[in-house]
């Protein structure tokens, strides 16, 4: 009888144990997705959720982007035809595949964006901005932005990337590295050819109103056009 009361006191007080240490445990952390989803949040720290970026700092809007425009981006960044530390760093080791599943991610993504930031430029330097990016000037075979990026400047299918949503500094700093070579495209590299013929004015000035502008909420790629760009250009397609 008492080996029967021991036998029941010790049961007992290990299933105390084991109920109190069940008790004690962590829970587990659910599982993180394995999706391209969750594998773009990485992005997400420098070019905002879903791609969207902000009005105001140096990294450019990649969502709503055409596809083979940010794959494009991916490759070169990849392959060191174009330089930032950060992106080489990333996509380094990845291969061809996965940069195309990922420019299809964003390129799919079309989130809401917000006002832009009040341009701190002078009319003037707007009205100047204007007019180079919607009539261009042809004294100096300078095309205008509309003539290849769309009427929109959204974009056009299936290469030819928008204009809107993208910071000051950003569009600043491409025009400068097309203009002193650090940022190369495939040949006849157009954007080349139109940055050095932009003075530092010109440059600020398109910067400034393209900044300016707001992003609608049906922004899309225009469809391709079977109308000849003004410059033979190779990342066109």
């Amino acid at each position: 009888m008492n080996i029967s009361k021991q036998f029941l006191r010790t049961c007992a007080a290990l299933l105390a144990l084991v109920t109190s240490a069940a008790m004690a445990a962590p829970a587990r952390s659910p599982a993180v997705p394995d999706t391209i989803a969750q594998r773009a949040l990485a992005c997400a720290a420098c070019h905002g959720k879903e791609g969207r970026a902000t009005s105001e700092g140096f990294f450019p809007r990649i969502a709503g982007k055409p596809e083979a425009y940010l794959y494009n981006q991916l490759l070169n960044f990849r392959d060191g035809k174009r330089q930032y530390p950060a992106m080489t760093h990333m996509v380094a080791h990845l291969s061809d595949a996965y940069l195309r599943e990922m420019a299809a991610y964003f390129s799919a993504q079309h989130p809401p964006y917000p006002a832009p930031q009040p341009a701190g430029a002078a009319p003037a330097e707007l009205a100047r901005g204007k007019a180079l990016a919607l009539a261009g000037d042809q004294a100096r075979k300078i095309p205008a932005c509309v003539a290849c990026h769309g009427q929109k400047l959204a974009g056009v299918l299936p290469a030819i990337p928008g204009l809107l949503g993208l910071p000051r500094d950003y569009l600043n700093a491409q025009f400068g590295a097309w203009k002193t070579g650090a940022r190369k495209a495939a040949a006849p590299d157009c954007m080349a050819q139109v940055s050095r013929r932009l003075t530092p004015d010109d440059i600020a000035s398109v910067s400034a109103w393209l900044a300016s502008l707001p992003v609608p909420a049906d922004m899309a790629p225009a469809p391709a056009s079977p109308v000849k760009l003004p410059l033979a250009c190779g990342s066109a397609h």
